[in-house]
C-alpha cells in the first residue's frame, strides 16, 4: 500500500507555510478527523456536479460552486472506499477547478469578504495553488496571521488518516525543542507496538542523525524530511539517537502501517488529599470514544477527586468527541441543559445550521455515558494543544467548572471546518468560530497557563515525577505552581513556544502538520 506523503504534496502545491512534516510530526499517525458526507470521501457537504464543461465567461467570475463541483482535470475512476460507489468526478480542466475553489471560498469561508479581489485565477498554475491565497491578509491583536489553519490534504490520505488514525511510519510522536541548527529534535511518544516501541525507543531520545545525515546541523532538510516523513510502507532508514544518559545507538526503523492509539497511561494515583486520575489523550479520533469511556469507567469505579487530562500533545479533531469528554469530567448540574459550543458562521450561513452542540451525554451508539461529576479539571497543555483541544477547556470553562491549566500556552484556534473533497483534493478553510455557553470564544492566541512548566523529556509520561503533572499535582494540593521559571529560560524550555526558526539560523526542518491542530464536525 502507498500512502502519498500530503504534507509534501501541501508544500510542492507552492503554500508560503511549510507543511511538509506532515509525516515527520504526524505521518507516525495523523489526527484524523470528519468521518460522513463529502462527494469523494473528504468530509464535507454532498456536491452535485454541474455538467461536463462548466459555466462559460470569466475565469474570476464568481459563480455557484455547485455549478463547477466535480469537473476535473484529470477524473478519478473506479469505486470511491468512502461510499462504496463511483465518484462523482466529470471531465473538465484546471480553469474550472479553479473556479470551484474561488466558489467554495466565497460561500464558505468564515473571512470571505476579507480575501483580496485582486487576485487573478490565471496568475496560479493549479488549483491548490490558487486555494493557498484566497485567505484574509488579516493579523490578530499580537500581530499573528488571523488565518494561520488553510491547507489542503490528498483526498484519499485524508480518508485513510480520517478514519482510523492509519498511516505509513515508525509510531513516533516527535516534538522539537529548537527547529533551527542546532536543532533538537525529541521523541515525544511512541504508539504500543509500532517498530519504534519495540525497538526500545523511549521518550526523550535525542535524534542526532538519520541515514548519516546530521539532523542537528545539515542543510539537507528534504533528506531529513524523508527519512523522518516515509512515503510507502517499507521504506527502511537508520536513526542514531542519543538516549537517556547521554548513550548513543543507531537503529534501523522500517516504516509500517501505523495506527494511532489516542488514550494512553490511564492510570489513579494516589494522593495524600485524595485519589487522582491520569490519562494522556492525543487525538479526537473515532477510535477514542471507547477507551475514553473505559478510562472514566475505571476513573468511577476508583471515585477520583480530581483528573489530570495530559492534552499537550493533542492537536484536536472531532468536535463530538471533546463535547463526549467534557459531558464525562463534568457535574450533571453544569451539562444539563447548556451548551458545549456554538457554531458562529458567515452572515451568509452557507450550511444552513444554527442549533448549538450541547455537551452529548451518549456516546455514538445511543449508550448513556459515564460521568465523573467533577467541579474541577487540571489540563497539561503545550503550543499543541489545538483547536477541538482548546473546546474543552473553552466548553468547560463555559459551564463554570474550574480549568487549570499547567504547561505552556495553547495553539488559539477557535476556528473550524467543513473538510471537502473536489477532484481527488480535499480542501480545509476556516468555516466557523466556536463559542462556549458564556458566548466567548476570543482565544486567538491561545489560553494561557496557570502554571508554565517546561516539557520534562526526561521522565515517562504519567509519571508523577514528570514536571507537568508533578505541578499539576502540587497546585491541586497547594493551590500555588512550583517556583516559575525565569521569563529568559522559559522562552528556551521546551513546550511552551512553537519551535519556530530563530532570525538566519539557516534551513528549518518543517513544521506540525495542519491536520494534528483541527477542530472538525461530522455530516452524517
Amino acid at each position: 500500500m502507498r500512502f502519498r506523503n500530503a504534507g509534501r504534496a501541501r508544500q510542492h502545491a507552492g503554500a508560503s507555510t511549510p507543511w511538509a512534516l506532515a509525516g515527520a510530526l504526524a505521518l507516525a499517525g495523523l489526527l484524523a478527523g470528519c468521518g460522513g458526507g463529502g462527494g469523494g470521501g473528504g468530509g464535507g457537504l454532498p456536491f452535485i456536479p454541474g455538467p461536463g464543461g462548466g459555466t462559460p465567461g470569466d475565469d474570476d467570475a464568481i459563480v455557484a460552486s455547485s455549478s463547477v463541483a466535480g469537473q476535473c482535470a484529470a477524473p478519478r475512476g473506479g469505486i470511491n472506499p468512502a461510499t462504496g460507489t463511483g465518484y462523482p468526478d466529470r471531465a473538465g480542466s484546471l480553469a474550472i477547478e479553479k473556479r470551484w475553489v474561488r466558489a467554495w471560498i466565497d460561500e464558505t469561508y468564515l473571512w470571505y469578504n476579507e480575501v483580496p479581489t485582486t487576485l487573478k485565477a490565471a496568475d496560479y498554475a493549479t488549483p491548490v495553488a490558487y486555494f493557498n491565497v484566497l485567505k484574509t491578509p488579516l493579523t490578530t491583536s499580537s500581530g499573528r496571521a488571523k488565518d494561520r489553519f488553510h491547507y489542503i490534504y490528498d483526498t484519499e490520505v485524508y480518508r485513510q488518516l480520517s478514519e482510523a488514525g492509519v498511516s505509513a511510519g515508525y509510531g513516533i510522536e516527535f516534538a522539537f525543542v529548537r527547529n533551527s541548527r542546532p536543532r533538537d529534535l525529541r521523541v515525544a511518544f511512541t504508539e504500543p507496538n509500532s517498530p519504534a516501541a519495540n525497538a526500545g525507543i523511549a521518550r526523550g531520545a535525542k535524534i542526532l542523525e538519520v541515514d548519516g545525515i546530521s539532523v542537528v546541523n545539515s542543510t539537507n532538510t528534504t533528506a531529513i524530511n524523508n527519512a523522518l516523513s516515509p512515503d510507502d510502507l517499507g521504506e527502511s532508514h537508520s536513526f542514531k539517537l542519543e538516549e537517556a544518559g547521554g548513550a548513543t545507538r543507531t537503529v534501523t526503523l522500517t516504516s509500517a502501517r501505523i495506527t494511532r492509539t489516542p488514550v494512553q497511561n490511564v492510570k489513579t494515583v494516589d494522593t495524600p488529599s485524595g485519589r487522582v486520575g491520569y490519562l494522556l489523550f492525543n487525538d479526537h479520533i473515532a477510535t477514542a470514544e471507547a477507551q475514553l469511556i473505559s478510562a472514566m469507567n475505571k476513573f468511577k469505579a476508583d471515585g477520583v477527586q480530581d483528573l489530570v487530562l495530559d492534552m499537550r500533545y493533542n492537536g484536536g479533531g472531532r468536535l463530538q468527541i471533546a463535547s463526549q469528554l467534557a459531558y464525562m469530567v463534568a457535574t450533571p448540574a453544569a451539562t444539563s441543559g447548556t451548551t458545549f459550543e456554538r457554531l458562529a458562521f458567515n452572515n451568509k450561513n452557507p450550511f444552513g445550521l444554527q442549533s448549538p452542540l450541547p455537551f452529548q451525554s451518549t456516546s455514538r451508539a445511543g449508550q448513556p455515558l459515564p460521568q465523573l461529576g467533577l467541579s474541577q479539571v487540571t489540563v497539561l497543555t503545550s503550543p499543541d494543544t489545538c483547536s477541538a483541544s482548546e473546546s474543552v477547556i473553552n466548553g468547560l470553562r463555559g459551564v463554570d467548572i474550574k480549568v487549570n491549566l499547567v504547561g505552556g500556552a495553547t495553539c488559539g484556534k477557535p476556528y473550524g471546518f467543513y473538510p471537502q473533497d473536489n477532484c481527488g483534493t480535499t480542501y480545509f478553510a476556516i468555516q466557523f468560530q466556536g463559542v462556549n455557553n458564556k458566548g466567548f470564544g476570543d482565544y486567538g492566541d491561545g489560553f494561557t497557563p496557570n502554571c508554565t512548566v517546561a516539557d520534562d523529556f526526561a521522565h515517562a509520561l504519567g509519571d508523577p515525577s514528570e514536571a507537568r503533572f508533578s505541578a499539576a499535582l502540587a497546585l491541586r494540593s497547594t493551590g500555588s505552581c512550583p517556583v516559575p521559571v525565569a521569563a529568559a529560560a522559559a522562552r528556551a524550555a521546551p513546550g511552551l513556544e512553537k519551535a519556530e526558526a530563530a532570525p538566519d539560523a539557516g534551513p528549518t526542518l518543517l513544521l506540525r502538520s495542519p491536520l494534528r491542530e483541527n477542530r472538525l464536525i461530522e455530516t452524517d
